[in-house]
């Protein structure tokens, strides 16, 4: 009987994955990530390898686990991904998001990008290498996180603050939100690597103002005053601040800055990383048609570039005005790392061996991964799930969107990709 490989399995394993309920809506009021993390555990153990289970709270978990390499003396290798998803309404799916259904060639479900592919991948390549008894060229450590979703507390923020030993000769990463493929017009892909990543600034804003009846004169409105410096925010026109790791994509992809909105479904993904930006996304105030409230309060959404975090943090406090306040709901710092050095040549060998046509270019990402953690004990890290996507694939609308699903070959793809990477890292 021919021996089962890691092509064989993950597709399954993704499936699995994806229809165990690990919903996190921040609240920590959700289904947890306790039995998505014995099922991984349990996967790990299935070949042989001891994982860890860490509970940071009633049904918040993680897992660890590491492959003793070659050289034990070198710097560690780090593989994580998260096991937590964002909600969803199921009413809006054409296929259950709990389903993991196989159709049109793609899995459907919630974290089918986001990121319970890499997680299946991640595990299909580590029981394919351990049952076959290839150790990697340095250890590896396998972490599955809890939480990345709403800002890590329960995940990554703690471990690295309650369980920094787990991370011991740890010296790089890779996680998600990288690798994947973007066709061009002229048969090229570049495959898009993940080497910097917006700062977060999630900020709670409030204004006080003099209670009083609706129908009587009041100058001195906190809804008003809150609405006004909300409108501000939102209409902001940020200027264009180019980093280092934008001006070599947008180099690799021939365009300037003007030009990015000809890349379709991805304009949405480069182009916000062209500046800073802050979102409103809340707004609260009053509590009946005829009283003026004593306050009101607020939450924007603010990601600023790496290197430009004074500036973001100095035109929000212009736009705020005298008599609105901030403080911070999130705060974590923006990531940027060379795009150069052995690990990146092995992920560029790896994409091209297994596609002539893969040229791997680095980019930033605008929103944020369990790296910032990560980042606090020194390793440095890129986002690399390798996935070869069909030309026509809205891949970036899939991230917390309806309807995520990732092709079956591209899984297969990528456990790939990964396994003929780590024999070159």
């Amino acid at each position: 009987m021919t021996a089962l490989t890691g092509e064989d399995e993950v597709v399954d394993l993704c499936r699995d994955l994806i229809r165990i309920d690990s919903r996190n809506a921040g609240d920590n009021a959700g289904p947890g990530e306790r039995q998505a993390a014995e099922y991984v555990a349990g996967k790990l153990a299935e070949v042989g390898l001891e994982a860890r289970i860490l509970e940071s709270d009633d049904r918040r978990a993680n897992v660890i686990a590491r492959i003793e390499g070659e050289d034990p003396g070198r710097g560690a290798l780090m593989l994580h991904g998260h096991l937590d998803v964002v909600p969803f309404d199921a009413g809006d799916w054409r296929h259950h998001p709990l389903s993991g259904e196989i159709a049109d060639g793609c899995v459907w479900g919630r974290g089918a990008v986001d990121m319970k592919d890499m997680d299946a991948m991640i595990l299909a390549v580590a029981r394919q290498r351990v049952r076959e008894g290839r150790r990697p060229p340095r250890d590896v450590v396998l972490m599955f996180t809890a939480d990345e979703e709403a800002g890590g507390a329960y995940g990554a923020n703690w471990l690295v603050n309650n369980h920094p030993g787990l991370f011991e000769g740890v010296t790089e990463a890779i996680g998600e939100v990288g690798g994947f493929s973007v066709s061009l017009g002229d048969d090229r892909r570049l495959y898009l690597i993940e080497a910097a990543e917006k700062g977060m600034a999630w900020m709670r804003l409030k204004a006080e103002g003099r209670a009083g009846h609706g129908s009587m004169l009041n100058a001195d409105n906190a809804v008003t005053e809150l609405a006004e410096a909300v409108a501000r925010i939102g209409r902001h026109d940020w200027p264009v601040r180019l980093t280092p790791t934008v001006k070599r994509l947008l180099e690799e992809l021939e365009l300037g800055p003007d030009d990015v909105d000809k890349l379709g479904p991805l304009a949405r993904m480069i182009g916000a990383v062209l500046r800073n930006t802050a979102n409103p996304t809340m707004f609260q105030g009053g509590y009946k048609a005829n009283v003026i409230p004593q306050s009101a309060e607020a939450v924007v959404d603010g990601r600023f570039l790496p290197g430009f975090e004074e500036e973001f943090f100095a035109t929000v406090d212009e736009l705020l005005g005298p008599n609105v306040t901030r403080e911070f709901v999130q705060h974590q710092v923006a990531l940027e790392f060379p795009f150069e050095g052995p690990l990146v040549s092995a992920m560029a060998e790896a994409l091209l061996a297994e596609d002539p046509a893969a040229k791997a270019v680095p980019y930033t990402l605008s929103g944020g991964t369990d790296l910032k953690a990560f980042s606090r004990l020194g390793i440095t890290g890129y986002g690399f799930a390798p996935l070869k996507l069909p030309a026509d694939l809205d891949f970036s609308g899939m991230f917390h969107g309806v309807d995520e699903r990732v092709p079956v070959d591209s899984l297969r793809f990528g456990v790939r990709v990964l396994d003929r990477f780590l024999g070159l890292c």
